[in-house]
């Protein structure tokens, strides 16, 4: 049933269509390990489109229909419409995100962009609006076959002449023009390296806001005749990139994880949520950090996580507490670490908000932040506290998912059955696979 509130934005997508020459509109969507796909139409059959959907052929794409299952529905989201700026302005060229339908126009329950909305749904019914704020880390490179730094600064490093400056200026701009706040951008630990941090928001829009990104990052390198990757570890000596999760949870416009009489001004709801993501962390990492190099990140050394730990203010920890500013009850969060920029936004977001409220839910407790370095804790020291190990391969990773209740909450039977199988597919794939180090290191010897 179309809402007053459909069809003003049905009418504004329309009207801006016209007014702004808009000749051809790009419809995205996400398979589901994240990849964009899409369809462009005229803006002949635009009005149309929104009305009923463009009809596609869900067999071919990834976790989509099985092969009788052939005809799935678009059907554009008008609330993200927006013009590609960095498409001429003359026969202009607009995007909207899609949602996926069956031919018996239900939801699909295979489509990424369902099943985060259905968790949210899940939150909004406890009376709770789910916010996140990504930062987004990735490497500028000559291409994608050599992944040679461009440069050999470090951070928050300012060099003169710097492209990647430009690069980055660049990108803020045009997703200043798609709608999307930018809070900062500045050059990262490892030479090349860099950072976009997004504005937060509601979880559905900032996964969108995540694809949209992505896309602009890797369009403005283009443009300049570079390349960007979000690959979690491309270079084996130097820090990877990841993708910290600012998470909180509203209760109409007051800040549920804010307590003034915490001493980190941290709720008990806030606090059972994380002892919810610290719990299932293990087995929820098949979707925050599904590729097999992945786990060449998630290794002692490189900044990144290991162990279920957090802390307030310590960056080597899974969970990180931002220190408490005066004013800004608003502000209170958690900053989970562990997913890398090349998750799927969508069932990642879906399955952090679902291990938190399986926190909320069943009263979990939270174990004493972590004072000092987790690194340095003896296997003893670190099981007396309760703190885990994530998984250190992508077939760990699958081992700890295949019995996980709560991914199966979170994702459904055939998003979570399906990626495992793909997932399966990969690790044997490479299992089988010899690499450059095993002729480098063996076949001299052996």
């Amino acid at each position: 049933m179309t809402t007053e509130n459909d069809k003003a934005a049905i009418e504004y997508v329309l009207h801006t269509a016209r007014e702004e020459d808009v000749k051809f509109i790009r419809l995205w969507f996400a398979d589901i390990l994240g990849n964009m796909k899409g369809i462009a139409i005229t803006v002949e059959e635009l009005e149309d489109a929104l009305a009923r959907g463009v009809t596609f052929d869900g067999s071919s794409i990834q976790g989509f229909a099985r092969d009788t299952e052939w005809d799935m529905v678009l059907l554009p989201d008008p609330t993200t419409f927006c013009i590609l700026p960095w498409r001429p302005r003359q026969n202009a060229v607009a995007r909207m995100f899609c949602d996926i339908l069956t031919p018996q126009r239900t939801p699909f329950e295979g489509d990424p962009r369902n099943v985060l909305r259905r968790c949210v749904q899940e939150a909004n019914q406890l009376g709770l609006q789910f916010y996140v704020s990504p930062d987004l880390e990735f490497f500028y490179f000559k291409s994608s076959d050599d992944p040679t730094p461009l440069d050999g600064a470090g951070y928050f490093d300012q060099t003169p002449g710097d492209v990647a400056t430009e690069l980055r200026r660049e990108t803020v701009l045009n997703l200043g023009d798609m709608g999307i706040p930018v809070k900062s951008s500045h050059h990262e630990a490892a030479p090349s390296q860099h950072e976009v941090d997004l504005q937060h928001t509601d979880a559905l829009t900032m996964a969108d806001n995540v694809m949209t990104a992505r896309l602009v990052i890797k369009e403005v390198a283009l443009g300049h005749g570079l390349y960007a990757t979000f690959m979690p570890k491309p270079v084996s000596s130097l820090n990877g990139s990841g993708m910290h999760v600012n998470m909180s949870l509203f209760k109409g416009d007051v800040n549920a994880f804010y307590d003034a009489d915490d001493s980190l001004k941290f709720s008990l709801l806030a606090r059972q949520f994380l002892a919810g993501l610290l719990r299932h962390a293990p087995e929820i990492s098949i979707v925050t950090n599904q590729w097999i190099n992945s786990y060449k990140r998630l290794v002692p050394g490189y900044e990144a996580p290991v162990y279920t730990s957090w802390a307030s203010g310590n960056s080597s920890d899974l969970v990180r507490i931002p220190t408490f500013k005066p004013g800004r009850e608003d502000a209170v969060r958690l900053e989970y670490r562990a997913p890398d920029p090349a998750c799927n936004p969508y069932l990642a977001f879906a399955a952090l908000l679902t291990a938190g409220l399986a926190g909320i839910r069943n009263g979990y407790d939270v174990p004493p932040p972590v004072e000092g370095n987790v690194f340095e804790m003896t296997e003893a020291q670190r099981v007396a506290k309760g703190i885990k190990t994530l998984p250190g391969s992508l077939f760990e990773a699958i081992g700890m998912a295949e019995g996980s209740e709560i991914l199966r909450l979170a994702l459904g039977d055939r998003v979570l059955d399906t990626l495992l199988t793909n997932k399966r597919i990969e690790w044997e794939r490479y299992r089988s696979h010899v690499t450059d180090y095993e002729i480098q290191e063996y076949l001299p010897l052996l």
